[in-house]
């Protein structure tokens, strides 16, 4: 039996994260907090660590608690927190948080509020091993458990999450992250002189930079340039690529952007090379500011963000000859920027609508 409220909607909304580091979950979901709270719910945020790039966009007026310790295993101590606050809704910010939230709502027992998680990465990791992809969906196969609702971004990831989870629809929705607005005070990205292309994203394995590193001296043109907005672990590999293949003068990582839009808007295109990811929330920025994208098929979302040949070309992962002939593509001079893809509907208003119907349900 679960936490009943006192209120039938989602008045306090409780969200957690391990550190403000710069990654695509943490920032969308300080949107969504910021969102929240504007429309006048309460909002508790907990943290491992504020430290990090996005802590200057920590929502004024919400309630922050910090834990203190930026390690993952800080945030074990959530159900200890949720108590203290007893919150309406627990929001689950994205999947490498499932495993925080299910030993919360173990700990929690019969006093936990209901939860809702966000898909935010593919739930099908073809780069696995056997062994590895049959404990994956083994894992996945338990979130019906301690998940009462999943939210995806888009249609496909939500059938997605109903086939590997084996989550009910009438427990999957469907909401988009809310649209990336300019930052007033970013500090302003030095950009390349003359045309370059952008990634954008964690320094990490995942988002396998490496193959846009390799398909730079294929280009016909020699001279564009390579701008890699992120910070990571991965850094030093990519470093020691680029000086093994001579692109030192063609190749810049300043780190974490405060406000990538406008690095987006004046890129010749934006690039995204993973292995895996959920919703790809920089091709969506891309195409905001009418820059044409060229992604590896990462992820079921990535053909319905780029829907529309006039948009950019979807990519198998591991063809590097396609990558070097769709920037090639896009790089000559015939190719067409696409107009500006914008954003529709309110996310932050689904959103607290889902929540307000989660706990109503709840407290029946």
């Amino acid at each position: 039996m679960l936490h009943r409220t006192q209120s039938k909607t989602a008045q306090h909304i409780l969200t957690y994260a391990q550190q403000l580091q710069g990654g695509g979950v943490e920032r969308a979901m300080l949107r969504m907090a910021a969102g929240w709270h504007a429309a006048g719910r309460r909002v508790t945020l907990v943290l491992g660590s504020s430290e990090g790039p996005l802590a200057a966009e920590i929502p004024g007026g919400i309630e922050l608690i910090e834990l203190g310790d930026g390690r993952h295993q800080a945030l074990f101590r959530l159900a200890d927190e949720v108590r203290r606050a007893r919150p309406d809704l627990l929001f689950c910010p994205g999947n490498r948080y499932t495993g925080v939230t299910a030993l919360a709502r173990l700990r929690l027992g019969a006093a936990a509020p209901p939860i809702v998680g966000k898909v935010s990465n593919a739930l099908v990791r073809p780069e696995l091993s056997r062994g590895a992809a049959w404990r994956y969906r083994r894992w996945l196969r338990l979130h019906p458990r301690f998940l009462d609702h999943v939210v995806a971004m888009t249609p496909a990831m939500a059938t997605e999450a109903m086939a590997e989870m084996g989550m009910p629809s009438e427990r999957v929705g469907v909401i988009a992250n809310p649209p990336a607005r300019p930052i007033a005070g970013a500090a302003p990205v030095a950009l390349p002189a003359g045309r370059y292309l952008i990634g954008v994203g964690r320094l990490e394995p995942q988002k396998r930079w490496d193959r846009l590193l390799a398909a730079l001296p294929r280009l016909a043109d020699k001279q564009v340039k390579l701008l890699l907005l992120g910070e990571g672990g991965a850094r030093g590999a990519l470093d020691a690529q680029i000086a093994a293949l001579g692109l030192g003068d063609r190749v810049v990582m300043p780190g974490h952007a405060g406000d990538p839009l406008p690095a987006l808007k004046g890129a010749a295109v934006a690039v995204l090379t993973s292995d895996y990811e959920g919703v790809p929330g920089v091709l969506r920025e891309a195409l905001s500011v009418g820059t044409p994208v060229v992604s590896t098929e990462s992820s079921v979302a990535v053909r319905e963000i780029v829907h529309a040949p006039e948009l950019g070309t979807v990519i198998a992962r591991e063809d590097g000859d396609a990558l070097v002939a769709a920037l090639d593509r896009w790089l000559g001079p015939d190719a067409v920027r696409p107009t500006p893809v914008m954003a529709t509907g309110d996310s932050i208003a689904d959103y607290l609508a889902l929540f307000d119907r989660v706990v109503d349900s709840h407290r029946q």
